[in-house]
């Protein structure tokens, strides 16, 4: 009997885990990737990448739900990098959230004229963070 109870959980935890939404986060620091790993997890299947450039063969390979954009790294900014995701094929239609300390109303503008579908000042909250993907991903 405790066969079938560990196999019904198995199944229900593999279940669970085809469920959860992939996310891609594109930040050149990689602290930011631990921390909000740490904290969304649980919520989302996460992967990381550390430039634009990376972000771009990462999507194209992986086909993430979501992608969380940082938008100051060097090379390939996040504008740059939305830009190219927006206008590629198989890519165009991923909710891309830019993720900034740049809380401007231009650089603000900047990224939804790049082609983000929602913009999140540093620091934020979450669960706030969580419930936007997660809307963007139903739309």
């Amino acid at each position: 009997m405790n066969i079938e109870k560990e196999r019904a959980q198995s199944k229900q935890s593999n279940e669970s885990k085809k469920a959860q939404l992939k996310i891609l986060l594109v930040d050149d620091e990689y602290f930011n990737y631990e921390m909000l790993a740490a904290t969304l997890c649980g919520e989302f299947s996460l992967s990381y990448a550390n430039s634009g450039t990376s972000c771009l063969s990462s999507a194209i390979a992986e086909l993430p739900d979501a992608i969380l954009l940082d938008v100051c790294m060097p090379g390939l900014d996040g504008y740059d990098t939305c830009r190219l995701l927006k206008n590629t094929p198989e890519t165009q239609n991923i909710p891309v959230v830019m993720v900034s300390g740049l809380e401007s109303e231009r650089e603000q503008k900047a990224g939804f004229n790049a082609g983000c579908d929602a913009y999140v000042v540093k620091p934020f909250s979450v669960k706030v963070l969580v419930d936007k993907i997660k809307t963007l991903v139903q739309e």
